[in-house]
């Protein structure tokens, strides 16, 4: 008996310290950001046609997993030019200010089975506020080309844009609801995998050498 607990340990030890730390990032063709906002009664649609984030995960550990996402503003739309182009104003989300949105993750708890409540810094329009988005794990798995893996994400939040300066004109009113809801659906391409020894014996930068470049 005592045998089997220790090959058990062992066992165990082993598996964990040769789980992978895997680095994804969004596969721009197949990841999307989408929004709805009242207007009136009725829910208007738009999304931003270009992110770009990273991922990284130790599927063992995925409470110690981190995310970084950039949204390019600038490629907001909501199929009506005269709209996107006052959205991008300086009377809305004013772009050629703040081209870019970004949430940086601090947390990750898990909230049910491959669902996390993901906590982070969310920065629209030069205002940064904590956020916890709802993130769902999809999926890991081989991708579309060969030797190629790849994971699959959705993400959502409810935001208030007054929160952000994101007002509009006064003269809408209320017209415009300040309840957005946004969704993120996201492929991931696997760039990077190793084992978290070989990542803690990965040669640190030499502060002295960095400071002599400079």
């Amino acid at each position: 008996m005592k045998r089997l607990l220790v090959l058990f340990t062992a066992t165990a030890l082993a598996l964990t310290a040769s789980a992978a730390v895997e680095t994804y990032k969004f596969d721009p063709a197949h990841s999307s950001v989408a929004f709805t906002v009242r207007h009136v009664f009725s829910q208007v649609p738009g999304s931003f046609a270009k992110v770009q984030g990273t991922i990284v995960v130790d599927r063992e550990h995925m409470t110690k997993s981190s995310v970084d996402v950039t949204i390019d503003v600038t490629s907001l739309t909501t199929n009506n030019e005269k709209r996107d182009n006052h959205l991008r104003s300086d009377a809305f989300f004013d772009v050629a200010k703040f081209p870019t949105a970004t949430f940086k993750s601090t947390s990750w708890t898990e909230a049910d089975d491959d669902v996390y409540d993901v906590a982070g810094d969310l920065t629209i329009k030069g205002v940064t506020k904590p956020t916890t988005i709802h993130v769902m794990v999809l999926g890991f798995g081989p991708g579309m080309a060969p030797g190629t893996m790849v994971s699959g994400w959705r993400a959502t939040v409810g935001l208030k844009r007054s929160d952000f300066g994101v007002n509009g004109p006064a003269m809408l009113g209320k017209a415009i609801g300040d309840d957005v809801v946004v969704t993120a659906d996201v492929e991931a391409d696997l760039v990077k995998s190793e084992t978290p020894a070989a990542a803690a014996d990965a040669p640190k930068p030499d502060p002295a050498k960095s400071d002599a470049q400079k």
